[in-house]
């Protein structure tokens, strides 16, 4: 079992930069990919990036590719967003998943934090 919880959340300008973190219980978040997902108003839930149990490998959604930057502390139990050159439409809850398979299918994921809310204001 592992439970997530994100945080770092918040309101910033267009062109703006903000990192979110998930923070993992249990001694096996090293064993997990890890992924983040964000949800915009009024739309599903939508891949945005992975990284493998190493980091070692990362994968983006198109939208965000140049821009976004996933990581992960596995000494931390911490897996990590970096968003830079935020635009409007990546306002959205931003949710962090835990899995085995490196994938970007919502099905590839087991355990799901609550999110964090990311507002873009432009």
């Amino acid at each position: 079992q592992v439970q997530l919880v994100e945080s770092g959340g918040g309101l910033v300008q267009a062109g703006g930069s903000l990192r979110i973190s998930c923070a993992a219980s249990g001694r096996t978040f090293s064993s997990y990919v890890m992924g983040w997902f964000r949800q915009a108003p009024g739309k599903g839930r939508k891949f945005v990036a992975a990284i493998s149990w190493s980091g070692g490998n990362t994968d983006y959604a198109d939208s965000v590719k140049g821009r976004f930057t996933i990581s992960r502390d596995n000494a931390k139990n911490t897996v990590y967003l970096q968003m830079n050159s935020l635009k409007s439409e990546d306002t959205a809850v931003y949710y962090c998943a835990a899995g085995r398979i490196f994938g970007k299918s919502r099905d590839d994921y087991v355990y799901w934090g609550q999110g964090t809310r990311v507002t873009v204001s432009s």
